[in-house]
Parts: structure tokens; sequence; C-alpha cells
């Protein structure tokens, strides 16, 4: 492992085709669930893989045979059940050439357990849970922190270069405990890709604290980072279970509403607005008197980049400032 190269490289090295169990027990969407649960418990898999042609439609782990159950108790009429009725679909996959990070992403994002492995061809490849993510991690992590022992009294610059390395593996901005910019890009890129490829919405809503310069200017930067940690927090509480919240720079954040069309982003990100300004956070410089945020909604529409989505949503917040600030506008697709 280099120790000595750019500090993108450590978290490239480390790609899911090395992690990925590649023996992978599938069975076809029309499976039986009885025998299923069987193979389940038989040979103790956490999942099943349900595919299709090669191709994964979607897995089967032990949280949706619980939750089958628990329907199945307030329904007894059913009877014969099959694997496309059980599996979580659309899958969360992740491309054999993705790194760790991603991975680390990917499954925090979503919640989730067990990652798909497909080809670029979208042919499934294998399978990675959140055990291995988590030894890859922390072996790394050792052998950055030994890295960092050896050098310590010998090569003043590699033991920097070691622990900018380290700031690269975090995934959440250190001030505000949100996701950081670096999380964001990922998590949209993985969005993205799946929204087209599943043909599935989603939006995104960029928000902006208002007059921040001249609340900075005036209550101070200390005063400021508090404000900004005001602003996250009380987003952190609203948003919903499935949305993702991250720094986008500065005083912006950036709202991931996956499976929701705009209408919905919209009724989310007023609310958003409403939560920030019923704070009531002293900002004498502002024309509303307390600290307040303006939002620029877009939806993923027919657009063939995450960064289309959120040019247009940037577009759109700083229409909602000139409009006066305090509100959220929308960005329509050409």
């Amino acid at each position: 492992m280099k120790i000595g190269t750019g500090g993108d490289s450590i978290v490239n090295d480390l790609q899911i085709g090395q992690l990925m169990t590649a023996v992978v027990s599938c069975v076809p969407p029309d499976a039986d669930l009885a025998s299923v649960s069987r193979m389940m418990r038989d040979r103790r898999f956490s999942c099943l893989v349900v595919e299709e042609a090669k191709r994964p439609l979607g897995i089967i782990t032990e949280r949706d045979l619980v939750r089958y159950m628990a329907d199945a108790f307030d329904d007894r009429e059913r009877r014969s059940v099959i694997a496309a009725q059980v599996m979580s679909t659309p899958p969360v996959t992740v491309k054999e050439s993705d790194t760790l990070y991603d991975a680390m992403v990917i499954t925090r994002a979503h919640g989730i357990r067990h990652l798909l492995v497909v080809t670029d061809a979208g042919k499934f490849a294998g399978l990675v849970t959140q055990s291995d993510i988590t030894k890859a991690y922390f072996k790394l992590f050792e052998d950055l922190r030994g890295a960092i022992e050896r050098s310590m009294n010998e090569r003043t610059q590699e033991l920097l270069a070691a622990n900018e390395r380290l700031k690269a593996l975090s995934l959440e901005d250190p001030l505000l405990n949100v996701g950081n910019r670096r999380a964001m890009e990922v998590d949209l890129g993985h969005t993205h890709a799946a929204a087209l490829r599943y043909k599935r919405p989603y939006s995104v809503t960029l928000f902006d604290i208002d007059c921040f310069k001249l609340y900075n200017d005036h209550y101070g930067h200390l005063a400021g980072d508090n404000a900004l940690k005001l602003v996250a927090e009380t987003l952190n509480r609203s948003i919903r279970a499935t949305d993702r919240l991250y720094r986008y720079g500065g005083e912006e954040f950036l709202v991931l509403c996956p499976e929701t069309p705009l209408e919905g982003a919209l009724t989310l990100a007023n609310r958003l607005i409403e939560s920030v300004r019923k704070k009531g956070l002293d900002h004498c410089k502002s024309p509303h008197s307390v600290v307040t945020l303006s939002g620029g909604a877009a939806n993923v529409g027919d657009h063939s980049s995450w960064t289309e989505v959120v040019g247009l949503a940037d577009k759109a917040l700083y229409e909602a400032k000139n409009k006066g600030r305090n509100q959220v506008t929308f960005a329509l697709n050409d």
C-alpha cells in the first residue's frame, strides 16, 4: 500500500470486486417462499438474491421475511407466495470497480446490510455485506495508523499525507455531523444511475441560509457556526427517514429525496423552511428578523447526470432569493 501518493488514492485502491462474495445462492422470482425460507434456515443464509436471466431483480433478507410474517398474521387468506412478492426491489447495486468508500456511503444512505454487485452490463456478479465493508474499513484504518506511527519520527510530509487520507475516509462534515460533500456526490451518482436504470423518481432541494454573510459580520463567526449547527439539527430532525441530508458547502445544504416526485419534495421543503423560521434565531440584518432558508427544488426528469439536476435546483434557489427569500421555488424539466 502506497503512503506518499495523492489524498484520494487510498479509498480508490480497494475495490468492491476484492471484497465481494462471488458464489452466491440465487432463486428465480417465482420460487416458492416456503422453499426460500427453508434454504435460508438450513444453510444459515442472511439473504438470497432474486435473479432472472443473470440480472438481479431484488433481494430477500431476514428483515423481508419478518415483515411478511407480521403481515401474514393479519391476512389468514394468504396461501401460496413466491419470492417476487416478498423481495426488496429495486435492488441497491454497486459495480465491481466501485470503491470501499462508495460502498460505505451507499449502505449508510440506504440503511441496508447487503449490496448486490453487478457488471457494467447489469449482470449479477456477487454480494457484499456490511460485515465485509466493516472489516475492510478497519483493516485499512489500522494500516494507515501504522503508517503514521512509522513515519512520525522520520517523514513529516508523509505523516501529513497519511492524515489527509484518514480525513478522506470520513462520511460526515466534522462541524455539523451531517453527510459531507464527497459522500453526497457518491450517493447522488448511485441514486441517479438507479433512477435511470429502473425508471424511478427522485428529487433534490438545495437550501441556503439567507443573508448569512451579514449574520457572520454582525454576530461573529462563532455565532455563525452555532447557527449552522442549529439549522443542520433542525433539518435532520424534520426530514423523513428515507431522505438524506448533506452539507453542500458553506451555508448550503442539499436534501436528497429518493422515490419522490417534485410535488413531494416541495411539500417537504416548505415544511423544512417553516421549521427553521420557527426556531426564531435572531438575525437583525435579515428582512425577516430571524434566520431563514431559501430553497430550490428539481427532479430527475430525463437528465443524463445528477449534476444537471443539482444545477437546476441551484437556479431555482437563486429565483427564491430574488423573490424575497424564506421560500422555495422549483425548476421545471425542459
